[in-house]
């Protein structure tokens, strides 16, 4: 026995050693010569390896036992870093294009069970009710508990017309909701534009994909040439945008900022993991796009009044955008703090056409702020609507297991609060619309019950967007 077990140890190591020079370790160990290998731990893990081969209940084989240890390592570090076998890392790459079959969530994973961090717009998720905060705790009648994110989000995702029920516990509700929803194919309009009245231009991004920046660009020169009178105000809405590519929130930013602004700058550990990205060409044009779609745009785009409408569920690249628009007081931030999701994941690809997800570095303002599980301060709060319900669930990333913390004090910039001087009171949320009121008419993007849209117009009204120091 002891033979055999010796035998499933070498297997094991072996196995291991392979892992690792997929994950090319060899250029990590280059990075720090002078870590030793950590005999003990591999040890413990060959042991455990072969004790699963030899005396589990029933036969493994070792490409799961392999592929679950990948997945522990990677999802014991931060609630976002993941590995993705061939399924998951084909829909990362569609998802990125901006049509998949699914529900249409964004999601995370907190204390074992899938976090809702927002439904995407106009998705069958929103449709049935589903809210940021949300705990899905079954997925038809398996439990979620143990599942890993990728595994739970497969599940989720299928073929177009076909269903899945959701048990989802809510806080504040005493029993658990149960939602039967139809999968469809999700096709993410990433920019939504109009004129709101002569004068006033509202662009909703829903999230950042490889063509917001250019699809944006296109948004502003349009409204700029259909306003019958100059421009006094534009409303960028960034409310419950989960996030997406980098490129795509340099773009945005560099929409409305001066050429060669900082945007946002990255810090790892890695050399490649630090990073300075500015409004410039060369930082948000993707593969073979070569026209510099941003600087055909209007002149007076970079000047005109501007606030950006931020909640709980603006995330990554969303608060790039609005903490580079904030520190240089391009914009006014108004809503409420968001998300604090201030990593960078990497993709590396690996072999057989699988890859990990991984946090390599964190995000910092142009100013020096770190957004990791702090997210970005409005200069003029709002009120939520829920904040003063009895049991109100804020998710934000703060709440997540295992988060990454800030850093700013880490950084020499300026890391002072945000200023908050401004003569403007916004009026009291109503407490009696009907939340069906809430939704858009037929034919509209927004509603004219939006209290957040309503308040961003009359301070635009009233004090032109500009800051008093």
């Amino acid at each position: 026995m002891r033979n055999k077990f010796h035998q499933f140890g070498l297997i094991a190591i072996g196995a291991l050693l392979g892992v690792l020079v997929s994950l090319n370790l060899t250029a990590v160990a280059q990075r720090d010569l002078s870590a030793p290998l950590p005999i003990e731990e591999l040890r413990a893990f060959t042991e455990v390896f072969g004790r699963v081969k030899s005396d589990y209940v029933e036969p493994v084989e070792d490409k799961k036992l392999i592929t679950e240890a990948i997945n522990g390592m990677l999802t014991g570090l931060d609630p976002h870093s993941a590995y993705l076998d061939q399924e998951a890392f084909r829909e990362l790459q569609v998802g990125t294009q901006g049509e998949f079959g699914g529900l249409g969530i964004e999601v995370g994973m907190e204390d074992g069970f899938v976090k809702v961090v927002a439904p995407i717009d106009d998705s069958p998720a929103a449709r049935a009710g589903l809210k940021a905060g949300d705990l899905i705790v079954k997925l038809d009648e398996t439990s979620v508990k143990g599942m890993t994110l990728s595994d739970a989000v497969k599940r989720m995702r299928g073929k177009p017309d076909t269903q899945i029920t959701l048990t989802i516990v809510r806080k504040g509700e005493t029993k658990p909701i149960v939602v039967t929803i139809t999968r469809a194919i999700i096709k993410i309009q990433s920019v939504k534009s109009t004129l709101l009245e002569p004068g006033y231009a509202y662009f909703r991004v829903t999230q950042f994909q490889e063509h917001t920046g250019e699809i944006l660009a296109h948004s502003i020169t349009r409204l700029f040439k259909e306003n019958p009178v100059p421009m006094k105000g534009i409303v960028l809405d960034l409310r419950n945008d989960p996030g997406g590519l980098l490129n795509g929130a340099v773009a945005v930013s560099a929409a409305f900022l001066p050429t060669g602004s900082l945007v946002v700058y990255t810090d790892g550990r890695t050399e490649d993991s630090r990073m300075r990205l500015s409004a410039a060409p060369e930082h948000y044009l993707r593969g073979r796009l070569k026209q510099d779609y941003i600087g055909g745009l209007p002149d007076n785009v970079k000047t005109v009044p501007m606030v950006v409408l931020v909640n709980g569920g603006s995330a990554s690249a969303s608060e790039i955008v609005a903490g580079a628009l904030q520190d240089h007081k391009r914009a006014v931030i108004m809503g409420q703090r968001t998300f604090g999701k201030g990593s960078v994941q990497t993709i590396l690809p690996l072999g057989n056409n699988t890859a990990i997800k991984l946090t390599t570095a964190r995000y910092y303002t142009p100013n020096g702020r770190s957004i990791q599980a702090k997210g970005i301060e409005p200069d003029i709060p709002l009120d939520d609507g829920v904040s003063a319900r009895a049991g109100a669930l804020k998710l934000r990333e703060a709440e997540l297991t295992k988060h990454l913390t800030g850093s700013d004090a880490e950084k020499p910039a300026d890391t002072a609060a945000v200023a908050k001087q401004y003569d403007f009171t916004p009026e009291p949320r109503p407490t009696d619309v009907d939340e069906k009121l809430l939704r858009p008419e037929p034919g509209q993007i927004v509603s004219k019950h939006d209290y957040e849209l309503n308040q961003a117009i009359a301070f635009l009204k009233s004090r032109g967007g500009t800051r008093t120091n």
